[in-house]
């Protein structure tokens, strides 16, 4: 079985795909310039590493369902570019759209085992599934921003399709929002935290959370059944633990 992972030549797209493949995961990783992508896989066995080069929506439906057969988990890292283009420009639902018809695509080929789905979101967005209390004065800073930048609000109407289309009781797609804190890079995996919401305001108290970190725990889902089990349905937060 296979892995597909979109948006895999990001920040933090790739760090997933490099842990998947030091696990033994079979990878089929979508991307926009597989040349490009190659040359950031050359510290890795990549034996198990298939590439898809491919905007992921100009894909068709049909393409869309070839593109994830066989696979028993779906990640998407998808983001906006951080260009004035790139957040303001078309596509400006691409987390969300294509979640969608990532989930539609793993429907028409539904099997026995429900397919696992990880989305990689952020600790901005609300789980409205819980009872997430935030000050006033950030619910008008999120206000502000979900209506300035669109990025923000693709990212939780990508996390609200999962949770209220998908839902729990899905028998093809069973899924996990990862909620990172203000990402940065470091170079080693080491100890991380995870609670079912954020235990510091995402806007006037900020936490960090390492991209290598939102990978190794983005393989752990996908990977060990119990860390599945524990998460599933839900939208952990993840910090570095020396800023929790």
């Amino acid at each position: 079985m296979t892995v597909l992972v979109v948006g895999a030549s990001g920040a933090t797209g790739r760090l997933l795909v490099k842990q998947l493949l030091e696990k033994g995961q079979l990878v089929r990783a979508v991307v926009r310039s597989s040349e490009r992508f190659h040359d950031m896989m050359t510290d890795v066995d990549s034996a198990g590493l298939s590439v898809v080069e491919a905007s992921l929506l100009d894909l068709s439906d049909s393409e869309m369902t070839e593109l994830v057969a066989d696979c028993h988990a779906i990640a998407s890292c998808l983001g906006h570019t951080l260009s004035f283009k790139g957040i303001y420009g078309p596509p400006r639902r691409l987390v969300t759209d294509a979640t969608r018809r990532l989930c539609q695509a793993i429907q028409a080929n539904a099997g026995e085992t429900p397919v696992k789905f990880v989305l990689m979101n952020t600790t901005g967005n609300r789980n409205r599934d819980l009872e997430e209390t935030i000050s006033l004065g950030q619910k008008c800073v999120l206000g502000l921003v979900r209506l300035a930048i669109p990025p923000h609000a693709d990212n939780e109407q990508a996390a609200d399709f999962l949770r209220t289309k998908i839902g729990q009781d899905n028998r093809a797609i069973e899924w996990v929002v990862v909620r990172p804190d203000t990402l940065i890079d470091e170079h080693l995996v080491t100890e991380y935290e995870l609670h079912p919401s954020p235990t510091r305001s995402a806007i006037f108290n900020p936490g960090k959370t390492s991209r290598i970190q939102v990978g190794h725990f983005m393989a752990e889902l996908i990977t060990n059944d119990e860390a599945w089990k524990q998460w599933r349905g839900q939208m952990p937060v993840i910090y570095d633990v020396a800023t929790s």
